[in-house]
């Protein structure tokens, strides 16, 4: 038996998965390097479970490359985490700096950013799915301009893949719960399985959980990117990914990379 909980900010997990509060999460990537690096290698990484996910929307039809975004407002969400260290990475290697050339103004939940979208008043914004698809059903003058994924891939030239999320595991608790652990994620990849291919009745848990309404849940999963990726090749994946981000920012990942004790073994 398993208690969930959700919340709207990634960073409400840091204390409870600090003290031991909560077991295991799934948080930004480069919030679980981070957190690796603070409790001391208390965190390991036991999956990934979403790729690229970002889109940038926008009301009007000036935007075509990232090189249009000189001198544009951005509306975002994921201050101090992948999202933002994504952006960045892609508008300093199309050589726009941040803050100078692209003002990009951060909120803190994705809800409170998809509000202002629907409203009118973020009409430049970038969006993770599913709000992007629950956005523009809701405002028709936003549309998609740049798929972050396929600007990612441009940029980095094949060196990296865009690593949106993961789930962590505090190393204790795994330790001391091998078994039970490993059950869960059995559990775990056939619940991802689910999601995929089972559309409709994944969708009613969406709406049934609160998550978003049904009809938007089933537009929106085909492009939400949702994987299970362990082992060797999550190491792979997720290793590439924050050697780019070290690169262009250390603070990205903590400081410093993670050591090959971050990644759990089943």
């Amino acid at each position: 038996e398993y208690e969930f909980t959700l919340v709207g900010d990634a960073n409400e997990v840091v204390g409870k998965i600090s003290t031991g509060e909560i077991d295991v999460a799934a948080v930004p990537t480069n919030l679980a390097a981070t957190l690796y690096g603070k409790t001391e290698g208390g965190v390991q990484l036991a999956a990934l479970n979403t790729l690229g996910v970002l889109y940038l929307l926008s009301s009007g039809d000036d935007i075509n490359t990232v090189e249009d975004l000189r001198g544009k407002t951005i509306y975002a969400t994921g201050q101090g985490s992948v999202p933002e260290y994504a952006l960045n990475y892609i508008l300093s290697s199309n050589g726009l700096e941040p803050g100078k050339d692209v003002t990009v103004e951060y909120k803190t939940e994705h809800s409170e950013l998809a509000t202002l979208a629907i409203s009118g008043e973020a009409p430049l914004c970038m969006l993770p799915e599913p709000f992007v698809t629950q956005v523009t059903a809701k405002n028709p003058d936003l549309h998609v301009v740049l798929d972050l994924t396929e600007e990612w891939d441009r940029v980095v030239d094949g060196k990296s893949v865009l690593t949106m999320g993961g789930l962590i595991v505090r190393k204790e608790f795994a330790e001391n719960n091998k078994e039970a652990f490993d059950k869960f994620l059995e559990e775990y990849e056939d619940s991802v399985a689910y999601t995929n291919t089972q559309l409709e009745d994944a969708a009613e848990l969406s709406e049934k959980f609160d998550i978003m309404p049904a009809d938007v849940a089933q537009k929106a999963i085909p492009n939400c990117n949702i994987v299970f990726l362990s082992g060797d090749e999550m190491k792979a994946k997720v290793g590439d990914f924050f050697d780019v981000l070290f690169q262009a920012n250390p603070k990205s990942v903590g400081g410093e990379i993670p050591g090959d004790d971050f990644y759990y073994q089943k």
